[in-house]
């Protein structure tokens, strides 16, 4: 297994759509801005504002970020959270959709989140039960892809846009 690109160097070789698909109810628990907000403060200014910069670069020049996210409801606090922050997503040029698993019968989804990139490459996230990152996989293998690519879309077109969804 080699080194895996950086996401900066991955979007940059991307020229259409960049999709990302979130199955998980708990990511980095020791998130700093995870961790006020459980504290009580207001989400308002976010730590991962680079992220942001960089999705405005790449939808500047056309590429298209699409994010699924596929939730357990009531949503886990972590899930909570990132409703609460999508705003800065969908500010940046994100768009996020939320599928509720009691609305996904009968998809069948990869068993770990990934990011699709021009329907050619899939880097796969792993993570530990807590949400503790543990590693990234590359995957240009078209079957591989192919079958993220059409499971993307079976969640993206039930999926709820977020300025329409309201967690139960």
């Amino acid at each position: 297994m080699g080194t895996v690109p950086s996401f900066s160097e991955l979007i940059a070789a991307t020229t259409r759509t960049a999709a990302h698909l979130e199955t998980r109810d708990a990511y980095t628990a020791d998130d700093p801005a995870f961790l006020d907000w459980r504290a009580g403060r207001p989400v308002s200014a976010p730590a991962g504002a680079g992220w942001y910069d960089l999705v405005r670069e790449h939808t500047a020049r056309g590429v298209e970020f699409r994010r699924a996210r596929v939730v357990s409801e009531p949503l886990a606090a972590y899930i909570r959270f990132e409703y609460e922050s999508t705003a800065f997503n969908a500010a940046a040029g994100e768009q996020v959709r939320w599928l509720p698993r009691q609305a996904a019968p009968g998809l069948l989804v990869p068993l770990a989140d990934f990011w699709l990139f021009d329907d050619r490459l899939v880097r796969f996230g792993f993570f530990a039960g807590d949400g503790t990152f543990l590693r990234h996989e590359l995957c240009d293998d078209p079957k591989v892809v192919r079958s993220c690519a059409e499971a993307f879309e079976q969640v993206w077109c039930r999926a709820v846009p977020h300025d329409e969804y309201r967690p139960a």
